[in-house]
């Protein structure tokens, strides 16, 4: 049986303080839980009932374990997960200071496991073969990871939905004008581009939220997804098909993550046919809720959560 979802690229482990904020050189307790982009949004499509899979990699260390345990815990097939035994697990500390503020601390130096995907390692079959496929900017940053993710993406050939999670996390690379090149091959291959404000400009030049949704569909894909925080999010189709849907008001305890669940709770309504806007009010109550909770994978909404936050107009 295919797969519905199939995410390939970032894993790893979140250390998140306790404390709310403190700054992180004063923290004294932590809270472990399974992270990165990649694992996350499979993660969160699996709490809606999806049947999920991730390509992605670990250290040979007690961490990687843990993240193997976690993801079957969480519903997610971990049969493309393996070790690389030369490089450790990856860590991510972050602060927490409401409602806008959470600055991340990645450790994964010399180089992550998941960057280390290789596309000779990949079952291309089940790449091709899933409704939906799911890859990231990071997975593009370094070798053997871009070729890899690169690979998948023309084997694949737009067969079903096609995500490129636009990602853009400045630390991984040296400037957006390396980035460009790359990221520009991906969306030729994509037929979803999901990104901020910050991620749409890398990817196309354009800023403005309508202007970069233009950018994204000329680049080649079918859908764009803007998300512009406090404004909301555009959804703009090459079919003419456009959708702009606010915010659903929340108490944000921990940002991070919501871009995660609006993600997994994005293929799932594209999964079952909704229209664009009903998809899109589902993901931003999905992100929401995660917005008031700590932590991120394990925060992931059911869908009778996100009903009830969409009834009452609000995350209470």
């Amino acid at each position: 049986m295919a797969y519905d979802l199939i995410t390939m690229g970032r894993l790893g482990v979140d250390l998140y303080p306790l404390q709310a904020g403190v700054p992180l050189a004063e923290v004294t307790a932590f809270g472990k839980f399974l992270g990165g982009s990649a694992a996350n949004v499979a993660v969160a499509a699996a709490r809606l009932g999806r049947r999920t899979a991730l390509i992605s990699r670990t250290g040979d260390d007690p961490f990687g374990a843990y993240l193997h345990r976690a993801l079957r815990e969480f519903g997610v097939d971990d049969r493309w997960v393996t070790p690389v035994p030369a490089l450790k697990t990856p860590l991510t500390f972050c602060e927490i200071f409401p409602p806008d503020d959470f600055p991340l601390y990645f450790y994964r130096q010399p180089k992550a496991p998941d960057l280390e995907i290789d596309a000779h390692d990949l079952d291309l079959d089940a790449v091709r073969e899933a409704r939906v496929f799911w890859i990231t900017g990071t997975g593009l940053s370094e070798e053997p990871s871009r070729t890899a993710t690169l690979a998948a993406l023309a084997h694949r050939a737009k067969a079903g939905t096609t995500v490129f999670d636009l990602d853009w996390r400045p630390m991984f690379w040296q400037d957006p004008d390396t980035a460009r090149p790359f990221y520009a091959e991906a969306l030729r291959h994509a037929t979803v581009a999901v990104g901020n404000l910050d991620e749409v400009e890398v990817a196309t030049g354009e800023r403005e939220p309508h202007a970069a949704a233009r950018a994204l569909l000329a680049a080649g894909v079918r859908l764009a997804v803007v998300k512009q925080g406090p404004k909301g999010v555009l959804a703009v189709g090459a079919d003419g098909e456009s959708a702009e849907v606010p915010p659903l008001p929340v108490t944000v305890l921990n940002g991070l993550g919501a871009g995660d669940a609006f993600g997994g709770s994005l293929c799932h309504g594209l999964i079952e046919g909704w229209d664009l806007e009903t998809t899109v009010r589902h993901a931003n109550a999905a992100g929401a809720i995660v917005a008031s909770r700590l932590e991120c994978s394990s925060a992931m909404p059911t869908p009778a959560e996100i009903e009830a936050a969409l009834s009452a107009g609000a995350v209470l």
